[in-house]
């Protein structure tokens, strides 16, 4: 049923969900009316069906979070179900040599969507999560998807307004370009404090059966430890096993489009 300008209840309870990102995990209600631009009352009526079936839950502090029946119905999405399966076990033994965080992503619209994470209590602290999603332009594993798009894909990201997360990222389109330009050059993405001070990361690209970029993997580290490109090598080979699996068994993280056009964002 519409509502009065012409949006649906249930486009309006998806704007609800969609409200809570990285940087908001939880909202009160009148957060959650403010973010979506709804009355109190929709907001509040909407939000209690949501929370009676599960995909809302109060924490607490009396504030919203998503619900733990809307995480189980997310799992249920064969791709990155499949996909993180594929991916783990190469983590392990990745996080096995280098004890740091490590990152498996695919590009989702113009965002690096977190397929997969390891981490242990030596690690820096992120605020990556599986699940979530993040700038291309500020993460390892997403320069490592951007630099391997197309020229039109990475044409319209730079023409984009880029988000600065902290004072070291780039935001300039030129002086990005070059950055990916570089990626390339050397076959892997570096990033210096650009998505949190404290923390740097390394990442290469994983090709798929027609040698186009599929997914990245990466590595987070504290900043003023060693030199990144020591990790590559081990990055390189552990991408190449899971590109292998992937194309075996016919894991595709784009199927039915083509991977240059941009998705969702």
């Amino acid at each position: 049923m519409a509502q009065g300008n012409g949006r649906s209840a249930t486009s309006r309870a998806l704007d609800l969900l969609g409200a809570f990102d990285i940087r908001h995990p939880t909202l009160t209600l009148t957060e959650l009316a403010a973010r979506c631009a709804m009355p109190l009352a929709t907001a509040h009526r909407l939000v209690a069906e949501l929370e009676a079936w599960g995909a809302l839950e109060r924490n607490a502090d009396n504030r919203y979070q998503i619900g733990t029946r809307l995480w189980e119905i997310g799992l249920l999405s064969p791709v990155p179900r499949r996909l993180r399966e594929i991916a783990l076990p190469f983590m392990q033994d990745l996080y096995e040599k280098s004890k740091e965080n490590i990152h498996f992503a695919v590009r989702d619209g113009h965002d690096t969507l977190y397929v997969a994470k390891l981490t242990g209590h030596r690690a820096v602290p992120i605020i990556s999560r599986e699940g979530n999603r993040l700038p291309m332009h500020s993460t390892g594993v997403g320069k490592a998807l951007l630099a391997y798009a197309s020229q039109e894909f990475i044409d319209t990201y730079c023409a984009r307004p880029l988000v600065r997360c902290t004072r070291h990222t780039i935001v300039e389109p030129g002086r990005l370009r070059r950055e990916l330009a570089a990626t390339r050059d050397r076959g892997y993405a570096l990033t210096s404090e650009e998505m949190t001070l404290g923390s740097c990361s390394v990442a290469v690209p994983v090709f798929d059966a027609r040698d186009q970029v599929a997914a990245s993997l990466g590595l987070v580290v504290h900043s003023v430890r060693e030199n990144l490109a020591k990790y590559v090598p081990d990055l390189k080979a552990e991408a190449a096993k899971i590109a292998k699996v992937m194309v075996e068994h016919r894991c595709d993280p784009y199927p039915g489009f083509v991977h240059d056009l941009p998705r969702g964002g």
